[in-house]
Order: structure tokens, then C-alpha cells, then sequence
């Protein structure tokens, strides 16, 4: 979908987007196009529910006297509390009504607001930016799609009075907005197109954005004693990778990078410990945390962003073949600890442990995150409204829970603590990999990943197993979780 801005001017083709406020408020535009078309816009409102609030709207089809094919009025909510994402959310709303709508082109009028607290060239910008996320689409292997099946709004332009400032707006969402779709696409990837390999292939491609890339295969990874992400891969055909990616966005800066570490099981079968058949095929989702570093780190090097950021891609196959690890066996880790695997589905944990290891170790980060579709247990917790955070830093919890409200990737902290850490505690190596007793799945998950903390290092930890893919498959099943929380997060703490 093309997406312009142009100065406000009643169009003479396509479809006709205004605004109103709570209470029924219309823009001035709106104004003017309901004089146009002889009061049916108030007519409408008074004989309907309408009310201006958010993510309410009106349609009109085949108004007298404008020459569009349709108004639509999009309620933006109180004036007070008009922000960045709820005017994003309108944005998505309008393609919602009109990007299947046999309508091909939209042009949608954004008047200043009062006593709103975003600039009309900012509210033009992210209704843009609104309307572009909600307008993605994973087709790719869709070879009988009917005309009637795909969008057909092709072209949207947003109208305000200063057109210059709201489409550099745009610009500097459009980088995020790209990385976002980036994981968007690696997580509804199926297995047999995106494998450990594969993901490197796509990972170089990130070069030219200015990234630089790193690949460590399995015997240099060997060689450093990554004794767990090795255990894993070892009953695929595909060879495990580890892939580095770095933005030096901040070269004259003092201060140690910022890691991110991400789950990237490209394949989960739950390995010799099976999974159940049904929903397996969910499974090539198992590398969203992955995904969600790619994203942000394409995001950082899109918008030039001014912060020093490793982020570290753990790449495997989970399989049952003849060479799997099993269930009893007894691993080395690179940090010397070992581990008795008691499931062998029980995986991410193991590659995280590694590929934390190795980011500390090498580049002695300020802080780590990493980002996992770790446990089913937390979607019995949270379900799909939340991540769960664990985090050994308060500090850092509280700038990842801001970071979350503001972009709409909330987060809610879990609990930590001895009583847990207990419950992975082995008989015959230094942990197990799963607790030696039933509940809190997520928590002793995440027990065991600070084990690979080192010199108290600020950490936190964000299982994503519940919003990483969403059932209903809109905009996406991949939801691309992660990218928006994270780049938010660094634009305000670690920019420089």
C-alpha cells in the first residue's frame, strides 16, 4: 500500500476518512464535508450509537452532493487522551473498514485537535503508521487467492496542514514499523523454508543496513565449550548457528553495549520428550524471540539509532533423530555448569544458557534481555495479553514496563526467588533442566536462566510463548512481538 501526505483538500475520487471527537465532535473537515453532503453526517450520528469514542466509526456509503464513494468518520476519544498508540490503533481501523472494501484509494483528513496533546502532523503520522501495520499480509504460498480475497486499497494519503513535518514523522516510524514486519514474516515462516541456515542467510542480508554480522557454526562453538546449544541440535540434519549482530550506533560512547539474546528454535518437536501432534505445527513459531532481536536490530540500524546494541540469535532444530540428546544425559554448558536434562523439550532454556554466556563474556554488556517463547505455562498465567518479565533489576523492569505501556507490548512481572530455585536442583549435575515438581513452569524456567547471570549483571528475561502468535491471524498470526518494546526502550534509555 502507498502511502503519501498532501495538504487538505476534499477529494474527487475514492473514499473519505474525517475525524470526530467524544461527543460526537466533528473535525472542521468533517464539518465541511457534512455542509457538502447536506447534514447526513449529523443525521447519521444522531440516528446511530455513535458517540466519537475510540475505535468507533460511521460509514457512509454513496453521500449526496461530495464526490467520494463514501465518508468514513473515525471516533480518536477524549482530546486529553489522544496518544501515539491509540491514534495508531485508528490508523488501523480505517484499513480494517477499507482495505477489503473494493475501495482503492483513501484519503483521510486530520485537523488540528484541541486540547489534544499531539501536533495534527503527529496524529497524521501515526494514523499512517497505524494503517501500514495492520496492512501487512504473509501471502508468499497463497497461489489461488480470488481478487475478492486480497486487499484493495492500494493507496492511502493522509491530509494535514503541514505535510513536510508529518511525513519526516513517518519517516522515523517507518524503520520500526519495517522491523516489525521483518519478524512478522520470520515467524510465520514455515520450518521447511526458515532453518538454522536459512536464518543466517537472512541474517547477512541485514549488512546493508549497516549491521555488522557474525556466524559462529557448530565447531566453533565447539571450541568455546557450548556444550547445551550443541546438545539440542544434535538430532537434526540442520546444523545449529549462532549468529551475532551488532550496532555501533554510538562509537565515541564509554559505556558497554546493550545485549539482546533471542530463542530461535526454528523447529520444535519437543525432541526424544515429544510433543503432542496437535498444534506441533505452531511450532515453527518457536524462534519469535529470535525473530523479535532480528526485528529490532533491523529497526536501530533503519532509524540510525544512537546506542551501542549486540543482539544474539541462538539458531536450532529441536528433532528426535538418531543422534538426539536424551532424556538423563548430563551436559557441560560454556560456562562450565553442568546440566541433567530431563526433558528434552524443555530446550530454549539450554541455547539461551550458551548464547547468554558467550554475549557476557565477549562484550561485558551493561544489561541483558533476553526474549523466549519459553513455557506454556505462562499462557495459563497471562494468556495473550501480557509477557511475563523476570528480572534480577528493578531498574530495568520498570523501563521495560514503561517501554510496553507506551507501544502496546505490555508486560507483567513475575516472581522470583530460593523457593523456586530449589526445585532444579539435581541429584547428579550442578541443575536440571525442568523442576522436580509440577507449577510454576515459567518461574523455574527463568530460575534457571539467572544461573547464567554473571557478576550480577542487570537482566531480565520476557517469555513471549503467549504473544508472539496470535489465533485469529489478524493483522498476522506472527504478531511480531517484541521489536516495539524493545526499540521503545532503547530510544529512551540507551540512546545517547
Amino acid at each position: 500500500m502507498n502511502i503519501s501526505f498532501s495538504s487538505i483538500v476534499l477529494p474527487r475520487s475514492g473514499s473519505l476518512v474525517v475525524t470526530a471527537t467524544q461527543g460526537g465532535v466533528l473535525s472542521k473537515t468533517a464539518q465541511e464535508a457534512d455542509r457538502k453532503c447536506g447534514g447526513a453526517i449529523s443525521r447519521a450520528i444522531k440516528a446511530g450509537r455513535f458517540e466519537g469514542k475510540s475505535e468507533q466509526a460511521l460509514e457512509l456509503l454513496s453521500p449526496s452532493g461530495i464526490a467520494v464513494a463514501r465518508i468514513l468518520v473515525v471516533g480518536m476519544g477524549k482530546p486529553g487522551e489522544l496518544n501515539a498508540l491509540n491514534t495508531e490503533k485508528a490508523g488501523a481501523m480505517i484499513f480494517d473498514r477499507l482495505g477489503m472494501s473494493g475501495e482503492k484509494q483513501v484519503s483521510v483528513a486530520i485537523d488540528e485537535i484541541a486540547k489534544c496533546p499531539l501536533k495534527a502532523e503527529q496524529v497524521a503520522a501515526h494514523i499512517a503508521a497505524g494503517a501500514r501495520s495492520r496492512s501487512y499480509r504473509f501471502d508468499k504460498y497463497r497461489t489461488k487467492l480470488k481478487d475478492s480475497d486480497k486487499p484493495s486499497l492500494s493507496k492511502l494519503t493522509v491530509m494535514c496542514a503541514k505535510t513536510a513535518p508529518a511525513r519526516a514523522a513517518y519517516a522515523s516510524l517507518e524503520p520500526v514499523l519495517n522491523g516489525v514486519n521483518a519478524a512478522r514474516d520470520l515467524v510465520n515462516e514455515p520450518a521447511n523454508a526458515l532453518f538454522p541456515t536459512e536464518f543466517v542467510k537472512r541474517a547477512r542480508a541485514l549488512g546493508k543496513l549497516g549491521l555488522k554480522v557474525e556466524v559462529l557454526n557448530e565447531a566453533q562453538m565447539a571450541k568455546l565449550g557450548m556444550g547445551a546449544i550443541l546438545a539440542v541440535g544434535q538430532g537434526s540434519s540442520k546444523e545449529s548457528q549462532l549468529v551475532v549482530l551488532k550496532w555501533m550506533g554510538a562509537p565515541k560512547s564509554k559505556k558497554p553495549p546493550l545485549a539482546l539474546v533471542g530463542k530461535g528454535v526454528c523447529f520444535d518437536t519437543g525432541g526424544i520428550s515429544l510433543k503432542p501432534g496437535a498444534g506441533m505445527g505452531d511450532m515453527k513459531g518457536d524462534m519469535g524471540g529470535a525473530a523479535a532481536v532480528f526485528g529490532t536490530m533491523a529497526a536501530l540500524a533503519g532509524r540510525r539509532a544512537r546506542a551501542n546494541v549486540i543482539g544474539v540469535l541462538a539458531c536450532v532444530e529441536n528433532m528426535p533423530g538418531p543422534d538426539a540428546q536424551r532424556p538423563g544425559d548430563i551436559i557441560t554448558s560454556m560456562s562450565g555448569q553442568t546440566i541433567e536434562v530431563l526433558n528434552t523439550d524443555a530446550e530454549g532454556r539450554l541455547i539461551l544458557a550458551d548464547a547468554m554466556t558467550y554475549v557476557q563474556r565477549k562484550y561485558k554488556p551493561s544489561a541483558v534481555i533476553d526474549l523466549a517463547t519459553l513455557t506454556g505455562a505462562i499462557t495459563i498465567a497471562l494468556g495473550d495479553a501480557h509477557a511475563g518479565l523476570f528480572s534480577n533489576h528493578d531498574a530495568l523492569c520498570g523501563q521495560l514496563d514503561a517501554a510496553g505501556k507506551a507501544v502496546g507490548e505490555t508486560v507483567w512481572r513475575m516472581p522470583m526467588g530460593s523457593q523456586y530455585d530449589s526445585k532444579i536442583k539435581s541429584k547428579f549435575a550442578d541443575m536440571q533442566n525442568i523442576a522436580n515438581s509440577p507449577g510454576a513452569g515459567s518461574i523455574t524456567a527463568a530460575q534457571f536462566l539467572l544461573r547464567f547471570i554473571e557478576n550480577n549483571t542487570p537482566w531480565a528475561h520476557l517469555d513471549i510463548a503467549g504473544v508472539a502468535w496470535t489465533g485469529d491471524a489478524k493483522p498476522s498470526w506472527g504478531t511480531g512481538f517484541g521489536v516495539r518494546i524493545l526499540n521503545r526502550l532503547i530510544a529512551d534509555n540507551y540512546e545517547e
